[in-house]
């Protein structure tokens, strides 16, 4: 395994980063486990989670892993989507953030996050009282570093620049969607990460299995089973896209969701992609792309299978 700086920060994390959305849905407890200890076998020591995958649920599959091992990992979550019914469990004010971090804490049965995001942008909270809650829990050392997910470039230029004139717990990482088929990320999220110096781990790599071809072979995946990646994926140029891709990666012998994830790894802003699991399977399938050597012009003729983003 290959490991890399974490923006500025000093903390050297794996080429790739283990995602757990799929602890304790699609992957039960056994199987997750099966997917942590293969991912530690290989030198992964970086995984993410959130408070809202499996509400809260994947954090506790995960912390009852890294029982006796919690300090070999680099663990990250997230905090902003709804934990409860209540009016104020929700978004990221101070109060919502620090109590949804005190729950994430006790469900990964830690005493610190050595990341924590802000799953999204909250239009209705002032970054200054947003970011003075984070800026707490760090003196607190309940959490080590702070990052972004789902923010534009915009809002994390922002973020950014309200953490620093207001000396805040500065923004060193962020979270955006990337893949062969959804490239907007090169037009403005990567070159401004790129510029500011953040660490970059995308997510969604395989878009949403699009790019493996199963949905090609009749095989079932996310988009057949939730309305939200129907909808984000239901662009037809993203299939047509996806099926020529499938045909390169068939022509060159190799896995299609390895290659994916080697386009997205390649690109220079990037510091490391989140791969998930439903399976140990599907696990090994994808970190063939560690053992890719894929070439600028190899990288460039991937690209020229999809459509460019609009400027």
């Amino acid at each position: 395994m290959e490991y890399t700086s974490l923006g500025q920060t000093g903390i050297r994390v794996s080429k790739v980063c283990l995602g757990t959305m799929t602890f304790g849905k699609e992957a039960d407890e056994a199987t997750s486990f099966s997917i942590m200890d293969r991912a530690q076998d290989v030198g992964i020591n970086f995984i993410d989670t959130a408070d809202l995958y499996g509400a809260g649920t994947a954090e506790r599959i995960t912390g009852r892993w890294l029982q006796g091992k919690r300090d070999e990992f680099v663990v990250a979550s997230k905090v902003h989507f709804p934990t409860g019914d209540g009016v104020n469990e929700q978004g990221s004010s101070r109060r919502h953030i620090i109590l949804a971090t005190e729950n994430c804490l006790k469900r990964l049965c830690t005493d610190r996050l050595d990341i924590l995001y802000l799953h999204h942008w909250d239009e209705n909270t002032a970054l200054e009282f947003t970011l003075s809650g984070l800026t707490t829990l760090v003196q607190q050392g309940k959490v080590l570093h702070v990052g972004v997910s789902n923010f534009s470039a915009w809002q994390t230029v922002k973020a950014v620049h309200v953490a620093t004139v207001n000396g805040f717990a500065p923004i060193v990482c962020i979270q955006p969607m990337y893949n062969l088929v959804k490239r907007q990320a090169e037009v403005d999220i990567l070159p401004m990460a790129a510029s500011e110096k953040l660490a970059v781990f995308p997510y969604s790599p395989l878009g949403a299995g699009l790019l493996t071809g199963k949905y090609l072979r009749k095989e079932s995946g996310r988009l057949q089973e939730n309305e939200m990646y129907r909808e984000r994926f239901k662009n037809r140029q993203y299939w047509e896209t996806a099926e020529r891709f499938a045909q390169y990666a068939a022509a060159r012998g190799v896995s299609p969701a390895a290659l994916a994830v080697a386009w997205v790894a390649t690109h220079p802003a990037v510091t490391a992609p989140i791969v998930g699991a439903r399976n140990v399977d599907q696990l090994n399938d994808v970190l063939q792309f560690l053992d890719m050597d894929l070439s600028p012009v190899d990288r460039a003729a991937i690209t020229a299978l999809s459509v460019d983003p609009e400027i």
